[in-house]
């Protein structure tokens, strides 16, 4: 096993780390004293970060050495508490009591795996074995929080929900956010490491810079143009802008690429959305609509980007195909500086050939309650709850949790944690005893990340520069400790009920199976690729053969000088294959190959949208925001926050002199479903009508071990959030950004 570890005395020793923590995966240089970290420092080396990191790399030492981590197995006691176990014991507890959901009563264990999980090779690459063994259905993930609804678009429109379009931000001249706060959260769905420096330079350069977002964030006060729109209502602003672009005749027909079906039925479309009405809609001025529209259309080059404020609303489908449809009518599809799709060095969706018709991987089958689709193999998070306390067969009476926290990660908190105390057995592989895991039966705690080799295979997917980077583990797996790959694969053994069979074993099989796969692409025979990959095992194994057969790869030794694993070892700073280039048609994974601009599946809730247009506009609409310091729950206990105040709900200054309120008051904040309570902030950042929380928190209740966190709690937006009714048409996504609330001076504490 091979580390980059520098020795700088005999005390310390300095390795290089890809940050696993968020979507920017920078690169760090961490300091080692034995196996804590002491140090971790911006490594200016780095290939695609040179030299950036956010407070949350640099706090890995924290992360890592949170004394009230999980480090030990931990079996629930006869009192309702835990004691630390052996790893025997903790797998026999599982052996005696999971077959029973998954042999006896197939398809009744769920699993939950969180944002976390993605950046690593072991669930990467092994997660799909458990899913298998365990036979079920009943899979659910932050995706469907914060992510499906771009993925559905993409999903209609290229063919795949992952390799999506990105923003050539180096070389645009006019960047359009929606949705998205890049200079707190660092990017998402794009991995752009040093946001800050690449904004700076597209205004150094003479680009624009607009922001469409109903507060005034740090993205907003560094753009041009910020458009303070009401929340929900981003795809009535971009029908207001392709309606400009359509009867002042600016559409790009001259660039727009010859494999896109639908360009004068989509501007016909738009055309009869009147922008003057939308701009109603969205509470902004219509020039602000005009001006935007004119200015993308006019630049060199211009690309937008939509996030997770665009997704978690009302019309999110809607509203990332209309980013899709503005990119494309202005011939700016598939270009520098416009959106383009990255060439992953190990492969994916869009890269792989084509063997048979694609197939949509939306709505392939449906939950057994509601009947709500499944989108890329799961089912809708608010789904969770539901069946798992609806009786009848098929009920959901088992969970596995990997790296999740969905009693603060989903919707209707309440709903969710009364779902959890139903369940007839849990098993939970996480470091901290939280307000989920503290209703498992087996708590299993994954190894040092340290320990892990760390290449972001999904996440290259969204990397703005095509760079291929891999750091090896600094330190091997200590005495008690195991790989959380073994833990997949022993869990998958119990499911399938063959618990004694070796895990190595089992890893030869998945091996045998990628090999096949990887001589395929490649081009060479079945024994050429496990020759070339045989002195390897586990995750490494697996990304070898992915790097080999894939785009950049050395074919098994057919394209000498070509990628390998081995290369990447010696040079963990990256090797880069360049910005990103035109990959149309070969990346189209429609069923004819070609972009269908109008997908009736996205179009037919055009009517809908119409019909919202005559609500009134009045009440408080409740929005979620980003913390520099924090990931989504989990990262609470060890970061400190910015302050005491840190999910303070904030309220412009005329609402809180319409209601009588001032810095300071306790509130109560009350949704359809739930009141919670919180520090009142008046911010003359949001506009009237709109109030803001963090979602993520509310760390409360019995039976955590999080004392930093649970010493300041804060107050659970997602407590308020409906689901049930209130969901986005067509993916069922629950709705987290426009909730209507009302807002009253308290004196409780939470209710």
């Amino acid at each position: 096993m091979r580390r980059s570890i520098v020795t700088r005395s005999t005390d310390t020793a300095v390795g290089q780390r890809i940050c696993p923590l968020c979507e920017s995966c920078c690169g760090l240089m961490v300091e080692l004293s034995g196996r804590a970290i002491v140090g971790v420092a911006p490594n200016p080396a780095d290939l695609m970060s040179a030299g950036h990191s956010c407070a949350k790399g640099l706090g890995l030492g924290r992360i890592e050495g949170d004394p009230e981590r999980i480090r030990t197995p931990l079996l629930r006691t006869a009192d309702g508490g835990f004691r630390e176990a052996t790893w025997d014991e903790a797998f026999a507890e599982i052996e005696r009591r999971l077959p029973a959901f998954t042999v006896d009563d197939p398809g009744s264990c769920a699993i939950y795996h969180g944002n976390p999980a993605a950046h690593h090779l072991d669930a990467t690459f092994y997660l799909g074995e458990l899913i298998a063994a365990l036979r079920t259905r009943n899979i659910y993930s932050p995706a469907s929080v914060d992510t499906w609804p771009k993925n559905l678009a993409h999903m209609l429109l290229y063919g795949t929900g992952l390799g999506m379009t990105l923003p050539d931000l180096d070389r645009t001249d006019y960047l359009l956010i929606l949705g998205s706060n890049p200079l707190v959260s660092n990017g998402s769905t794009v991995t752009a490491p040093g946001m800050h420096r690449r904004l700076a330079e597209l205004r150094e350069r003479g680009g624009t810079l607009v922001v469409v977002d109903p507060v005034r964030t740090r993205t907003a006060e560094v753009a041009d143009v910020h458009v303070p729109i009401r929340p929900g209502t981003d795809a009535q602003f971009l029908l207001g802008v392709l309606s400009v672009i359509a009867t002042e005749g600016l559409a790009r027909a001259d660039r727009i690429p010859d494999v896109v079906d639908g360009v004068e039925t989509v501007l016909e479309l738009a055309a009869q959305f009147d922008p003057e009405q939308m701009a109603a809609s969205c509470g902004i001025d219509l020039d602000l609509i005009r001006n935007v529209a004119r200015g993308f259309a006019g630049a060199p080059a211009a690309v937008a980007h939509s996030r997770i404020g665009t997704c978690m609303q009302e019309f999110g489908t809607l509203a990332n195909w209309l980013v899709e449809v503005l990119t494309i009518v202005t011939g700016n599809l598939d270009r520098p500086g416009g959106a383009m799709f990255s060439l992953p060095a190990a492969g994916g969706q869009n890269t792989w050939p084509v063997t048979r018709p694609p197939r949509l991987m939306f709505d392939r089958w449906r939950s057994r309650v509601r009947g709500l689709p499944e989108a890329m193999g799961e089912l809708p998070a608010v789904c969770f709850a539901e069946e798992i306390l609806t009786p009848g067969a098929g009920r959901t009476r088992a969970l596995i949790t990997l790296a999740g926290n969905p009693a603060r990660s989903l919707p209707n908190s309440g709903a969710i944690e009364e779902a959890l105390e139903a369940l007839d057995f849990m098993v939970s592989v996480d470091c901290y005893l939280n307000e989920t895991t503290r209703y498992a039966d087996v708590i299993l705690p994954p190894p040092p990340v340290i320990t892990r080799g760390h290449h972001d295979v999904t996440l290259s997917h969204f990397q703005i520069r095509n760079v291929a980077r891999y750091t090896p583990p600094l330190i091997p797996l200590g005495v008690g400790e195991m790989s959380e790959w073994h833990i997949l694969l022993r869990l998958a053994a119990i499911a399938k009920g063959t618990p004694d069979r070796p895990v190595a074993e089992i890893d030869d099989e998945v091996a045998a199976v990628a090999t096949r796969r990887a001589a395929r692409l490649a081009g060479c025979e079945t024994d050429r690729a496990a020759d070339a990959t045989a002195e390897r095992s586990g995750p490494q194994r697996l990304l070898d053969l992915r790097l080999r057969s894939g785009p950049y790869g050395d074919r098994f030794g057919l394209e000498p000088g070509g990628l390998t694993l081995a290369a990447l070892e010696d040079r963990p700073d990256g090797i880069d294959f360049g910005p990103l280039s035109p990959r149309l048609p070969e990346v189209l994974r429609t069923p004819n190959g070609r972009i269908d601009l109008m997908p009736e599946m996205i179009t037919r809730d055009l009517p809908r949208l119409r019909t919202s247009l005559s609500r009134p506009a009045d009440g408080l609409l409740l929005i979620n925001r980003r913390q520099r310091r924090g990931m989504n729950s989990w990262l609470h206990n060890a970061l400190p926050q910015p302050d005491d105040s840190q999910c303070a709900l904030l309220m412009s200054p005329a609402d809180a002199a319409e209601h009588g309120l001032m810095t300071g008051d306790r509130v109560a904040v009350s949704s359809h479903v739930a009141t919670v309570t919180a520090e009142l902030r008046v911010d003359q950042a949001l506009r009237a009508g709109v109030v803001s929380m963090p979602h993520g928190w509310g760390h409360d209740g019995p039976g955590l071990r999080t004392s930093r966190s649970a010493a300041a709690p804060g107050s659970n937006y997602n407590a308020l959030v409906d689901d049930t009714t209130d969901l986005e048409t067509p993916t069922a996504s629950p709705i987290f950004n426009g909730v209507p609330v009302t807002v009253t001076r308290t004196t409780q504490e939470e209710p």
